[in-house]
């Protein structure tokens, strides 16, 4: 008996030594290690053996036992390391090879006008400031000098949500209530970007909404000669050093006196062409003094502040900057005209 344990310990360890699968290792440790195997066949045939042999036998099988349990874990561990290995050499990605393009957007061009104009004038010692789009009408009107009935109104034709509220037809009210807020004490310089919504039909030069960025300057001696100086340094950092300025009469009910800024044509260089309709000229934005009664209404003495303002659109700077011909293109969101900007990036 003692013999034929030993033999099966030989056979077993030399089976496993063999096996090249995992499946065939549990085969092995079921043959010889299960319930019916033959260690177990051994076992049962010690009721004939002396009571001296029986604990010699007894200690011998679960020796032989035991050791055929280690080379089965030890070989398992191989195998399972040895196809680790062979799954990994399969699987190896070759890192030379190009990979998958990655579409990459870029910044909207409004955004880019709106940055580049807004770090101009923070660069001129403005602060940006803002608010609420769903406005006042006090802010949005009164508050600049245009009270309930004053037929400037329809100019800004508007989107009322109650008689009092309404959503803002500029950002002048963020210029109202910033100058409440420095309870009539200078100086103040901000510009208000933001979008602003009138009622209108859109077409390619107009929209329902649509970008505004505002200006005010309030200090003590501010004059016409500050406003224009600064009007030409916005015209030439955005158009060109070769860009020259000139300013019209005009009107608006904030400022007094009002004047819309032109600037010469950059196709044609001032001579004339189908851009600039002949002209010349090419208007830009509006401005003008802010209007004593503005100054009076937000607390500040008009007879010791003075100041400027002046409102610009976006969409219209961009579309002279770029030659876009219809601003919806700007918010129909088509990836072909987007991507076009992506070239302009910095």
């Amino acid at each position: 008996m003692k013999e034929r344990l030993q033999e099966l310990q030989a056979e077993a360890l030399q089976k496993v030594e063999e096996a090249v699968s995992l499946k065939e290792l549990n085969d092995i440790r079921v043959s010889y290690l299960g319930k019916k195997g033959p260690i177990t066949e051994v076992l049962r045939g010690m009721g004939k053996l002396s009571a001296e042999e029986r604990p010699v036998i007894g200690s011998l099988a679960n020796e032989v036992r035991e050791a055929i349990a280690q080379h089965i874990e030890a070989k398992q561990a191989n195998l399972e390391e040895a196809a680790i290995a062979e799954k990994l050499a399969a699987e190896k990605i070759d890192v030379t090879l190009p990979g998958n393009p990655v579409r990459s957007g870029s910044k909207h061009p409004l955004t880019k006008v709106i940055e580049e104009i807004e770090d101009l004038f923070i660069s001129m010692g403005y602060a940006v400031a803002e608010g609420p789009e769903v406005e006042k009408d006090y802010y949005n009107f009164e508050a600049l000098n245009l009270p309930k009935g004053h037929p400037a109104r329809d100019m800004q034709d508007s989107f009322y949500i109650t008689d009092e509220i309404l959503l803002r037809t500029h950002t002048s009210p963020v210029q109202a209530r910033t100058m409440e807020k420095h309870q009539s004490k200078g100086p103040v310089k901000i510009i208000c970007p933001g979008k602003v919504y009138r009622r209108d039909n859109d077409d390619a030069t107009h929209s329902h909404q649509f970008m505004q960025i505002e200006g005010l300057v309030i200090d003590e001696n501010i004059r016409m000669s500050d406003l224009k100086g600064t009007l030409d340094v916005f015209a030439k950092k955005m158009f060109g050093e070769d860009r020259e300025i000139r300013l019209r009469p005009s009107f608006f009910p904030f400022t007094e006196p009002s004047v819309e800024m032109d600037i010469s044509c950059k196709v044609c260089g001032g001579r004339g062409c189908s851009v600039c309709k002949g002209t010349g000229w090419i208007e830009i934005l509006g401005a003008g003094m802010v209007h004593p009664n503005v100054l009076e209404m937000a607390g500040f003495d008009s007879k010791k502040y003075s100041g400027f303002a002046f409102g610009m659109g976006p969409e219209r700077i961009a579309m002279l900057k770029y030659g876009v011909d219809d601003i919806r293109h700007f918010y129909t969101n088509d990836i072909r005209f987007l991507k076009q900007f992506s070239k302009h990036e910095e």
